[in-house]
Formats: C-alpha cells, sequence, structure tokens
C-alpha cells in the first residue's frame, strides 16, 4: 500500500513532439491530464521532466499549463532521469520511499529511470495507463521487463483511490468527480 506521505511522481518527457507519435495517444492524453490533476488535488509532489527541450520542444500544452503553477521543468540530456544532477537533489530533498512513474518513452527513459530507483531501494509503481512508446509492442515489453526487476504496474484510478485509502478522504468527491 503506497500512502499519501510516502510518495511522489516523476513525470518523464511528455513532450509535445513525442506526444503526438505515441501508441493510444488520445488515452494516453487523457490519463495523464487525470493523475497530474489527481496528484495536485492530493498534494503529491510531482518531479517534472523533459528531454533535450531544444531538439524535441516543450512539455504538451495542457500537461503544461496544469503543472507550471507549482513547478518548473527539469532538462536532462541522461535518458533515466535519475542521470540529472537536479533530479538527484530533488529525490534527496522530497525523501520519498514511494515512486510513481509515468511518460514516455516506456521502453527507453521511463525503463532506466524505473530501473535506477530500483537500484536506489525505492518501491517503484509504474502508472500503466499513463505511460506509452510509439508501438505497442516496445511498451509492452517495457512493462515485462520493469515487472519482472519488481516494480508494479498500477493504473491512474487505482492509484489515486489507493493514496486516498477511504471514502472518508476529504478529497474523495473531487478525485471522484475527475475519474468519471
Amino acid at each position: 500500500m503506497i500512502l499519501i506521505d510516502h510518495t511522489a511522481l516523476i513525470l518523464i518527457d511528455y513532450q509535445g513532439k513525442l506526444a503526438n507519435v505515441m501508441y493510444g495517444r488520445d488515452e494516453l492524453h487523457e490519463k495523464m491530464l487525470q493523475l497530474i490533476q489527481g496528484m495536485q488535488i492530493l498534494e503529491v509532489p510531482i518531479i517534472w521532466l523533459e528531454q533535450y527541450p531544444q531538439g524535441l520542444g516543450s512539455t504538451e500544452n495542457e500537461v503544461k499549463n496544469l503543472l507550471q503553477q507549482t513547478y518548473a521543468p527539469i532538462a536532462k540530456m541522461n535518458f533515466s532521469a535519475c542521470g540529472s544532477k537536479e533530479v538527484q537533489e530533488h529525490l534527496q530533498m522530497l525523501d520519498k520511499k514511494n515512486y510513481l512513474v509515468a511518460g514516455i518513452e516506456a521502453h527507453v527513459c521511463v525503463y532506466q529511470t524505473v530501473c535506477e530507483l530500483l537500484e536506489a531501494g525505492k518501491h517503484v509503481e509504474f502508472v500503466q495507463d499513463a505511460i506509452s512508446s510509439r508501438t505497442a509492442e516496445s511498451k509492452q515489453i517495457a512493462i515485462d521487463k520493469m515487472s519482472l526487476l519488481g516494480a508494479y504496474p498500477t493504473s491512474v484510478e487505482m492509484v489515486l483511490f489507493e493514496l486516498m485509502q477511504t471514502a472518508e478522504h476529504p478529497k474523495f468527491k473531487e478525485i471522484s468527480q475527475l475519474i468519471k
């Protein structure tokens, strides 16, 4: 069971040029918006990343508009988010046990980030309906391999309700409306 106080979300490279060519891009986009809004409602911290923004562009506009009120993107060149000094500083500052990982591409940056978080002894869950790759096959290979390495699959709806734990949670109605 993951708890709000022990959890953060790492949002990886959901940039316009990449997001537009992802397998299942419309569903991915809907789930990404729900996930980010849910994390904001529950006040779960988000580490927001962009891979080589000078070449790949900035985060998709709707997602960027949600995030930029509270966060600033961290530019990176390493495929794994953990390869960035700035990300390492955020991880140390947050000092969380559990990390949710979402974004693109599942078989490259998401996968490598998950591997390094696991190696660091963190509990890692990848939000399966909020990750993708250019092909279904690449996404599935990433899911299989991350699972075999010890990361757990979850979904946007599952993780939001798991974080709340009860219908008596003060944000239950707000989260329920978001999921509908």
